[in-house]
C-alpha cells in the first residue's frame, strides 16, 4: 500500500532508540518511551493561502524530524506504525 499525503502533512515512522545505555545496561521494552523522533517517508504538496498561493513546506522526505509527544495520528502501513502529522506539529529538523 503507498499512502501519499495531502496539504501540509507528512508521513513519517518512527527511529528506534538505542536499547541499551552508554553503561551497558540494556532497557526493557517496558520500560521505554516512545520514540519522538522519526524519518520523513512522504510529503505533501504545501499549504495554500486565501489568494491561493501554494506555500511549500521546510521538511522533505528524508528528513529527521522531532515532534510532540502526543503528536499526529497512528496508522499502520503493513504492519508497520507510521505517524500522519502537519508540519505545524514538528518542533525541528534533526541534522
Amino acid at each position: 500500500m503507498k499512502v501519499r499525503p495531502i496539504h501540509d502533512r507528512l508521513l513519517v515512522r518512527r527511529v528506534e532508540e538505542e536499547s541499551t545505555t552508554q553503561g551497558g545496561i540494556i532497557i526493557p521494552d517496558s520500560a521505554k518511551e516512545r520514540p519522538l523522533t522519526g524519518e520523513v517517508i512522504a510529503v505533501g504538496a504545501g499549504k495554500r493561502t486565501e489568494a491561493g498561493e501554494l506555500i511549500a513546506l521546510d521538511v522533505k522526505a528524508g528528513d529527521k524530524v522531532m515532534f510532540g509527544k502526543y503528536a499526529g495520528t497512528e496508522i499502520k502501513i503493513e504492519g508497520v506504525e507510521h505517524l500522519i502529522l502537519r508540519e505545524d506539529e514538528v518542533l525541528g529538523v534533526v541534522e
